[in-house]
């Protein structure tokens, strides 16, 4: 049951806590390696421990900046860290210092695209704010018979908490807006993106109305979810437990919820608080955060090509549709991959080279489980075989079979591509005197459909093309084998 068929309509508004690429904490000198054992990498600061004072990590500040440049935001020429009061045993000081009013970054969009009913489609979401805090530890409950454990090594950690406007409108959307966020932090280098190590966090908040209907309906919050997969499956759940909920007479009740992925359910973790619930205040041991424009100017200078910005230079300077140049530049690996395979084989071939990326190096990778930055085939040996098509070494369908033997090889050699061709026997047929007996043998031994393409039935010279190849062993030049076929077809 899918909730775009239903006279229901979901909203969705979505916070992703992403750690900032520092070397220390937020307002501390400890170190945020992960992996480290517990309580190893936690000062008085983190621990909060009577008389220390915390102290604000400009490295912070400056992946704050980056990103809010950009998504277009607006930077806060001064914004104020406030005390969120709430109690968790992960939590040190019963209270999280965070940003309430005048958060370092305002405004700002992310666009994405994503496949909607059989079309690409392109959607730009809102921001209402980014801002900088710290984050609580962690508590452990496996390796504790009867109780749990506390390990503040990731208290203090730097977050920048991303908000987006309640303007999604199905999981699909929720999938493609998180995936792009997540691509863009870690394209400007301000989050190394594992999920798996909690390095960006997603709460959904999800809620439905009747279609047409102006006020929102009661949202729910599902909390931590690290991976695209398991916000897809949260936020199906999630729409139907509310649909069904109403449509039995009930009513949805505010709440924080967690999804059980092994259950396929959302279960209440607690009634969810508003703003005034943590009795937010200023922090007095911080001063404001005053940022200059000689600041965002110094950041800029630091800023990489942006997904946008690169996406326009694909379309005018490789002549690459709309399309190809936004998948492209989904992830900053893959499109620096694709510029270093048209740097070696030339722009000619551009369109050849998205149309590889896209279709056999991607399902390849997704295949393998590898990213693109650690496949085996080097984009110079990519673009060599792309070469070796142009040139007629090699045809379209052997292409293929020689980009699986460069997989396997896992060679850094340039000249992978020809010694591969060369010992396998890979190089196509473009001689005549070959061809042509290759297409006399075809002709005497398939006489319904020679005579059928005779009769007008063009199609016909398909199947004879078909049995051509096969006797080539895939090796004929398609172009040369065409044009012979139709020469002795017409005799």
């Amino acid at each position: 049951m899918s909730e775009n068929n239903m006279e229901w309509e979901v909203v969705i508004g979505i916070e992703n806590h992403v750690q900032l690429t520092t070397a220390s904490k937020i307002f501390s000198g400890s170190p945020t390696t992960f992996g480290a054992e517990a309580n190893t990498q936690a000062s008085p600061v983190d621990l909060a421990l009577p008389g220390v004072l915390p102290v604000m990590n400009k490295q912070a500040v400056d992946r704050a900046i980056r990103f809010g440049l950009a998504v277009g935001a607006k930077i806060a020429p001064a914004s104020i860290f406030a005390r969120k009061n709430y109690f968790y045993p992960d939590l040190p000081k019963g209270y999280q210092i965070s940003q309430f009013e005048d958060p370092v970054v305002q405004g700002g969009t992310i666009t994405f695209g994503y496949e909607k009913d059989g079309e690409f489609v392109t959607r730009t979401i809102n921001l209402t704010r980014a801002h900088l805090e710290e984050d609580a530890g962690k508590s452990l409950h496996e390796d504790y018979a009867g109780m749990s454990g506390i390990d503040l090594n990731r208290a203090g950690t730097p977050l920048l908490e991303i908000v987006s406007e309640p303007e999604l409108r199905s999981a699909a959307e929720a999938v493609a807006y998180c995936k792009a966020l997540h691509s863009l932090v870690m394209w400007l280098g301000v989050c190394d993106g594992n999920m798996q190590e909690g390095s960006f966090r997603c709460d959904i908040n999800v809620s439905v109305r009747p279609k047409g209907q102006q006020e929102y309906g009661t949202r729910c919050e599902i909390k931590n979810l690290n991976s695209f997969r398991f916000i897809e499956e949260a936020v199906h759940v999630e729409v139907r437990r509310q649909i069904e909920l109403i449509e039995d007479g009930g009513k949805v009740v505010q709440a924080t919820r967690l999804y059980d992925p092994d259950r396929k359910e959302t279960r209440e973790m607690r009634s969810k608080e508003d703003a005034q619930d943590y009795r937010y205040f200023p922090d007095p041991d911080l001063p404001p955060l005053v940022i200059s424009n000689a600041w965002i100017e110094q950041v800029k200078g630091t800023m990489p090509e942006l997904p946008a910005a690169m996406r326009a230079r694909f379309i005018s300077e490789y002549a690459l549709p709309d399309y190809d140049s936004l998948v492209l530049t989904q992830s900053k690996a893959m499109a620096n991959y694709f510029v270093a395979v048209v740097d070696a084989a030339g722009k000619e071939n551009a369109k050849v080279a998205a149309n590889w990326l896209m279709g056999d190096v991607s399902s390849t990778l997704n295949r393998e489980g590898v990213d693109i930055a650690d496949a085996p085939v080097k984009p110079a040996q990519l673009a060599l075989m792309l070469k070796r098509i142009a040139d007629g070494t090699i045809n379209n369908k052997t292409a293929k079979e020689l980009f699986g033997d460069m997989w396997a090889a896992k060679s850094d050699d340039d000249n992978l591509v020809d010694a591969l061709i060369e010992s396998k026997g890979l190089k196509q047929i473009s001689d005549t005197g070959a061809l042509e007996a290759i297409v006399n043998e075809v002709i005497a031994n398939n006489e319904k459909s020679v005579e059928q393409y005779r009769a007008g039935k063009e199609a016909a010279i398909n199947a004879l093309i078909g049995q051509a190849m096969k006797a080539s062993r895939g090796k004929a030049n398609p172009a040369q084998l065409t044009e012979l076929l139709k020469a002795k077809l017409a005799g």
